[in-house]
């Protein structure tokens, strides 16, 4: 009878602490509503195994944020809520499994969603991401030129009726400000800044008069970059000191 007794116990502080790590999610959502370092992105599920996966090869997830119980499988087109982490770069805090009827509270003959991905082509006057997603230069962030394997925020509108989806925006996915560095090779018109950081003649913004040589000290805006063995590219530099 005791032991009934004890069995009946556990399983009901089980729910007990269930419903907690629930509503604790639920109050940290709540809280970080108006962050805004928070986005909301539709994306596929590329690598899932049984606790954690990849959206689009980028935003990383664990089981328990998976909302509805739901049991996700690679190709399985989701919305998350993501935040930037120190320790994966993007996160997902909430990911909601998406239906094909699922098309938000946009028009009815279209919607609008936000996406992560690459430059794959570059034309005259236009360019493409993932080779799915078609975009001309005017919608383009200020002061950013894109180049061949830049991550980028897509906000895109796709017609219910059609499988091509049009950019409504692109800027860069992630930039950041380096401060007091060193070009530390240069070939031709491509060059290195610290070891780590990218850059090409070809798309940089540098002061009138400017050309960058090996050894110089500059400042830079970079910004994520898939270039061989660099994820940075640097898109404005600026001289500091000649050594």
């Amino acid at each position: 009878m005791l032991r009934l007794i004890s069995r009946a116990l556990a399983v009901f502080r089980r729910k007990i602490d269930s419903s907690e790590a629930e509503r604790e999610q639920l109050m940290r959502l709540l809280e970080l509503e108006g962050d805004t370092r928070l986005k909301t992105v539709q994306g596929v599920v590329t690598q899932f195994c049984s606790d954690y996966g990849l959206i689009d090869e980028l935003i990383y997830f664990t089981s328990d944020v998976i909302t509805g119980n739901v049991f996700l499988k690679v190709g399985q087109e989701v919305t998350a809520i993501v935040e930037e982490d120190k320790a994966y770069g993007l996160k997902a805090i909430k990911v909601d499994a998406l239906c094909d009827s699922c098309h938000g509270n946009g028009p009815a003959d279209s919607y609008a969603r936000i996406s992560f991905g690459s430059i794959t082509s570059l034309m005259e006057g236009a360019n493409y991401v993932d080779h799915t997603t078609y975009f001309s230069l005017d919608v383009i962030c200020k002061g950013f030129e894109p180049y061949q394997g830049d991550r980028v925020e897509v906000e895109f509108c796709t017609p219910l009726d059609a499988l091509s989806r049009k950019a409504l925006s692109v800027k860069p996915l992630r930039h950041k400000h380096v401060h007091e560095v060193c070009i530390t090779s240069l070939h031709g018109r491509n060059g290195v800044i610290d070891d780590s950081i990218f850059f090409t003649l070809e798309s940089l913004k540098l002061p009138d008069g400017y050309t960058p040589q090996i050894s110089d000290i500059v400042n830079a805006v970079v910004v994520e970059s898939i270039q061989s063995c660099y994820i940075w590219r640097a898109i404005s530099m600026s001289l500091v000191k000649r050594q």
